[in-house]
């Protein structure tokens, strides 16, 4: 429901996701900028509050900060930027502000030529404002966006219902995760919630399964060359078979979407009606937006992703992401004045205080709303490896084949081959 939500990665961006990082900057010198007031249209995805109320009051008070400059925000469904973001990059007119991922997704966009290098006028408080963070919104080595939250992935989960089932220890290892299902189906109570109408929340198993199958150094070659070679991919997919042959989902997974409504798989644990989801930091305030229930926070939990045995991976490596934003060139320096702006410390201590995110600057990480929040901050700023969504952290259509791959056996019809012949057979088209 938030600006943190991930967004469905859809077939149609294939056409602009070619990884061409040397040619990424096209060579063009930069247009000339407006003199004299501006007005910058800006696309987000905050629909709903908490969020949308907070970037109203951005917008408010940097206009009235800066009478010379005026934002048109166009908040837009989550699931729409898919499509209609590069469209908008083909076009005359795209919006000066867009939402963007970074990594994969940012270099095929900025093939459009239409995409600023915001380097130089980002160097002087990026680091500072964002930390190491930042550089996940760029392409060699120069910067194309700015992160205004980041994100970490594990299990939220209900304390009551663990209660009743009589598991008194958040699970450790996958031997533990099975026998927490086990209790769970013995009284009568979902187990795990997914939303598998919008693939991508399938997709963070199989990341989860090769993050812990994987090393380091497998993990960055892999995403670097764009092709899963190694032995550990093709484990971590039968990791997830064996998973999947437990049946830890709720009746109808694959119809279920992720966050729309009372009967997505958010609404499922926000209501009581599943013990856990495996889902983003976002997710207690999305939660909280589809149920009645004022003392949700006081309820919901959250733990690591298991350990899986035998697996070469850090067993404290964690897989997340971001929300940044990039800039199209009519106006490029207004707009990274603006995302300055973003990143600012009371900007920042804004958005934690109101639940819709992890801040990248790290002095407003003391406002973030509840305990748990700030145990999700703390494992992912800490977590020795951080790996970007597979979905992003690969060009886009690789990352779209890899997450159809996934759905696939989630749907009982792949196999752990085929998720890596999948992305291997994207990658080599792609190029």
């Amino acid at each position: 429901m938030f600006v943190k939500r991930r967004i469905t990665v859809l077939a149609a961006l294939a056409a602009v996701a070619p990884l061409a990082l040397s040619a990424c900057s096209g060579g063009n010198e930069p247009p000339a900028q407006p003199s004299g007031p501006v007005t910058l249209t800006w696309w987000h995805n905050g629909t709903t509050d908490p969020i949308k109320t907070v970037w109203e009051k951005v917008v408010a008070d940097y206009q009235k900060a800066h009478p010379e400059v005026t934002i048109k925000a166009q908040p837009l469904q989550n699931e729409d930027f898919g499509t209609k973001v590069p469209l908008a990059l083909q076009s005359a007119e795209p919006p000066d502000i867009y939402q963007s991922w970074g990594a994969g997704d940012l270099a095929g966009q900025i093939t459009s030529g239409k995409v600023a290098d915001i380097t130089g006028d980002t160097k002087d408080w990026i680091e500072q404002a964002t930390g190491k963070f930042g550089e996940k919104w760029q392409v060699d080595g120069k910067q194309y966006g700015v992160p205004f939250t980041q994100h970490f992935v594990g299990f939220w989960y209900r304390k009551d219902l663990f209660q009743s089932a009589g598991i008194t220890t958040p699970p450790k290892t996958m031997d533990e995760l099975n026998a927490a299902v086990t209790q769970l189906k013995a009284k009568g109570i979902a187990p795990i919630s997914v939303g598998g109408k919008d693939r991508w929340p399938d997709a963070f198993y199989f990341n989860y399964f090769a993050i812990r199958e994987c090393s380091t150094a497998v993990l960055q070659q892999s995403v670097k060359a764009v092709k899963l070679e190694d032995p550990c991919w093709t484990k971590a997919g039968q990791d997830l078979k064996n998973f999947l042959a437990t049946e830890p989902f709720q009746t109808g997974f694959a119809g279920t979407p992720a966050q729309q409504g009372a009967g997505s798989s958010a609404g499922l644990v926000a209501n009581g009606k599943a013990a856990m989801e495996l889902q983003g930091d976002w997710e207690p305030g999305t939660m909280s937006s589809l149920t009645e229930d004022k003392d949700l926070d006081s309820k919901i939990g959250w733990f690591p992703f298991p350990t899986v045995a035998g697996g070469q991976g850090d067993p404290a490596a964690a897989l997340g992401g971001g929300d940044g934003y990039a800039c199209t060139t009519r106006a490029y320096k207004a707009c990274t004045a603006f995302l300055q702006y973003l990143v600012s410390e009371p900007v920042q201590t804004e958005l934690s205080a109101k639940g819709t995110g992890l801040p990248v600057n790290a002095v407003a990480a003391k406002a973030l709303k509840t305990d748990v929040l700030r145990q999700v901050y703390d494992y992912g700023t800490k977590a020795p490896y951080l790996q970007m969504y597979f979905d992003r952290a690969f060009p886009t259509a690789v990352g779209a084949a890899l997450n159809d791959a996934v759905a696939n056996m989630f749907a009982g019809q792949g196999t752990p081959e085929g998720i890596v012949t999948a992305v291997n057979q994207a990658a080599a088209g792609n190029k």
